[in-house]
């Protein structure tokens, strides 16, 4: 049985033998993995055993933003080949659910995404995966970067929904690593500039070192006289992407889209928010949402291939798979200054 780091209950992990599915089909792989990111929700399952009605009820492999090596291939795969660098997107839809068939696979009720109860993840040397949600990395990508292609999709699909425009001025409230991703997958997406605000300066500090990225403290001045600032006082943000999550931001929110502009909502808040619905029809703009991403890896892995996008400022430190269950207590911890933690497999 392999090795894996195991969710055993709120707040107990250990490195441990465990049973996985290891069957290979004939259109999957099998992928000895080399990077997983550490992402949000797995600390949320290790801190608080749950998310909304997923329940963490019996022992669980953590671990979803993943790099590898394909080391075997089923008889039906010619997309991929051995010795193939590698990542791999998470959720699995029923390829013939109406949603599938619309393109929406994301929000199709049947998907199985890693680390999701009472799905296993990927912390562990080997997993099999459908060739068909595992893509190919390029040579000047990293299997650090590649592992961050996950979480980098969220921003993608955030800018594809929001249909940015050359030179669009944007917005994105909320500084943590999700917020990034969004604002570094605007300004590849064509945006002019991209006004990001937080409490977090440390964070903040961290957006600064990208061109284009205007960081905004909310704690010294109002997100909404950052944006006077920069549009006009009777105008606004073509697109504002609110990434915190935090029921306090919506006013703003509403506040600093211009007429006819788009709010694209990729946080998730813990509970019910209050919203104004009038303000919104005032200005007719256009409301998106997010929930993970669609269609878009190729598009992720193409941006941070180009050089336009570059990840690798976000990772703040690496462990080895060893050390994975110290590296979950620092991410537990959250230090101001960290974006992204990994776990080096190999």
């Amino acid at each position: 049985m392999p090795v894996a780091l195991v969710l055993e209950r709120q707040r107990e992990l250990s490195l441990r033998d465990i049973d996985l599915p290891d069957t290979l089909g004939p259109r999957d792989v099998r992928v000895r993995i080399q990077t997983v990111g550490i992402c949000g929700s797995d600390v949320h399952y290790y801190t608080h055993g749950r998310i909304g009605h997923f329940v963490v009820e019996q022992p669980m492999v953590l671990g979803h933003e993943a790099s590898g090596v394909v080391v075997e291939i089923g008889a039906a795969v010619t997309n991929l080949k051995i010795g193939d660098r590698v990542c791999m997107e998470p959720g699995i839809p029923d390829p013939t659910s109406r949603a599938s068939k619309l393109g929406i696979y994301n929000v199709d009720p049947a998907v199985t995404f890693w680390a999701t109860p009472p799905v296993h993840g990927c912390l562990t040397p080997l997993v099999v995966h459908p060739a068909a949600f595992t893509y190919r990395l390029p040579d000047n990508v990293s299997f650090a970067e590649g592992a961050m292609v996950e979480p980098f999709a969220i921003g993608v699909q955030a800018a594809v929904k929001a249909r940015i425009k050359p030179g669009d001025v944007c917005v994105v409230t909320g500084c943590g690593p999700i917020g990034m991703m969004v604002a570094l997958a605007a300004l590849g997406s064509g945006a002019g500039k991209v006004i990001i605000s937080d409490i977090a300066a440390p964070k903040l500090d961290i957006a600064a070192r990208y061109h284009g990225i205007l960081p905004v403290n909310v704690t010294q001045t109002t997100l909404r006289d950052a944006v006077r600032a920069e549009c006009g006082a009777d105008w606004g943000a073509d697109v504002v992407f609110e990434a915190s999550g935090s029921p306090r931001v919506y006013d703003d929110a509403l506040a600093v889209v211009r007429p006819g502009g788009t709010l694209v909502l990729v946080g998730m808040p813990v509970d019910k928010v209050a919203f104004d619905i009038v303000a919104a029809q005032a200005k007719e703009i256009t409301i998106e949402t997010v929930f993970r991403y669609a269609n878009v890896y190729d598009r992720a892995i193409a941006l941070i291939a180009s050089g336009k996008i570059d990840l690798k400022p976000l990772i703040s430190g690496t462990y080895d798979f060893a050390d994975s269950i110290a590296a979950f207590e620092r991410a537990a911890s959250a230090r101001p200054t960290d974006v992204k933690l990994q776990i080096r497999m190999a």
